[in-house]
């Protein structure tokens, strides 16, 4: 059912999946991106329905309060506290090996608006989880979205950002001017080593 109210819903939209879910895995950390948009989000779980990917989302704990907390975690919302976090890559990736098959959702820019880098938790806990990372995308211009790239992060952070950044060198965000440059703080600190 979901997967055809997908369907509808692009279609009248205007718009088309691209690319898929990785076929060799059945867990893995989800690269949401770009994220400018309070309608990324739907779009992300709609072709979430539509690939009959199985999704679980790292969301802002405000989310998670009455009254749309109950309907957040039936989407497979998990609450994270922003101001608390202490274990949480550690917690992440043991969710996500120890849980049902599924893909971990994190907005690795961590918020709508321009940041100067991203957030670093989705590599560290794909790193931790011994997972693949796989590129979730919506490109606004051409109206597509689906999934992309699969990678397997190696530890070599500037390497592995560069697949990611090519990747999403074409996508265009609803808001062009809040997607801010795709690269973690980690790279800076290893430039300066």
């Amino acid at each position: 059912m979901r997967r055809l109210v997908a369907k509808i819903v692009f279609w009248l939209w205007g718009w088309r999946p691209e690319g898929g879910p990785p076929e060799d895995a059945s867990r893995y950390v989800i690269v949401a991106a770009p994220h400018t948009s309070n309608w990324d989000f739907p779009l992300l779980i709609g072709f979430a329905w539509l690939y009959k990917v199985p999704i679980a989302w790292v969301g802002k704990y405000s989310l998670f309060r009455w009254p749309f907390g109950g309907f957040m975690r039936r989407l497979g919302g998990v609450a994270v506290r922003r101001d608390a976090p202490e274990g949480l890559v550690a917690q992440l990736a043991e969710s996500l090996k120890s849980g049902p098959p599924r893909g971990l959702v994190i907005p690795a820019e961590g918020s709508r608006a321009w940041r100067e880098n991203w957030k670093s938790g989705f590599y560290h806990v794909a790193r931790e989880a011994g997972l693949p990372v796989v590129l979730s995308f919506l490109d606004y211009k051409r109206r597509v979205g689906g999934f992309g790239l699969a990678f397997t992060p190696t530890g070599n952070i500037p390497v592995d950002m560069d697949a990611v950044r090519a990747f999403y060198a074409d996508k265009i965000a609803r808001y062009p001017e809040n997607f801010g440059p795709v690269q973690l703080a980690e790279e800076k600190v290893i430039a300066e080593a």
